[in-house]
């Protein structure tokens, strides 16, 4: 694996930048809808980059020389022990209102994803959390509807809307019915050189997961020069 700004073109690859390209608008709507489900559309927040998911080192080669001819690698890291790379756009990414300056390029783990592409969003809010608790209730200050997905499970399982308990005052039967099926997962991803805690929550439905954090990218990988 080349540790310059482009690689050599590999040869075989299961998912090519014009397939990215090609489905960026129906990952868009996935999200913008998710957005609007957990009333998170309208609160003014930075999406600092998106994220897609291969499952071989030849697609992660060739996303990687595709997206150099139009951007340049910031990060070149380890985190949780596979290669994870941030390509700066020269021309940034449009989703809704937000301008996406980033990509994440992850090479695959032993993990094989059932689809390949683009699979999430990043989104950062003002907090100073440490820890997930913290940024659970911060969210939950922003945006009380999430009342009735967090905190009390953390495991990355649907909520029926069977199940979503007291937490869910307040809400009508329509909004519950909204949420059900969303995974939640906390986590607290670090790489080797990052000093920056930066904990995390997600929300995945179907094939798409927005995720939800108190530093962008960018402040993350300027904590790996300290």
């Amino acid at each position: 694996m080349s540790s310059s700004n482009e690689a050599a073109t590999p040869q075989s690859t299961s998912i090519s930048y014009e397939q990215l390209t090609q489905s960026w608008p129906a990952f868009e709507a996935q999200i913008l809808a998710l957005l609007e489900t957990l009333d998170l559309a309208d609160k003014a927040l930075v999406c600092d980059h998106v994220a897609l998911r291969v499952n071989s080192i030849a697609s992660a080669d060739a996303l990687r020389y595709a997206f150099s001819r139009v951007g340049k690698i910031i990060s070149d890291n380890i985190i949780n022990g596979r290669t994870i790379l941030i390509i700066e756009l020269d021309i940034p990414l449009t989703l809704g209102q937000f301008s996406i300056a980033c990509v994440e390029l992850p090479y695959p783990s032993d993990k094989v994803y059932p689809q390949e592409g683009w699979e999430h969003i990043e989104l950062v809010i003002d907090s100073k959390a440490t820890e997930c608790d913290t940024l659970s209730r911060d969210l939950l200050a922003l945006c009380p509807k999430l009342s009735a997905l967090l905190p009390s499970e953390q495991a990355a399982e649907p909520v029926p809307s069977s199940s979503l308990g007291l937490s869910s005052q307040g809400l009508n039967s329509q909004s519950l019915a909204s949420l059900a099926g969303i995974k939640i997962k906390m986590s607290s991803p670090k790489g080797d050189k990052e000093r920056l805690a930066n904990p995390t929550i997600a929300f995945k439905r179907d094939d798409v997961c927005i995720k939800v954090h108190p530093h962008g990218i960018k402040a993350v990988i300027a904590s790996e020069q300290t």
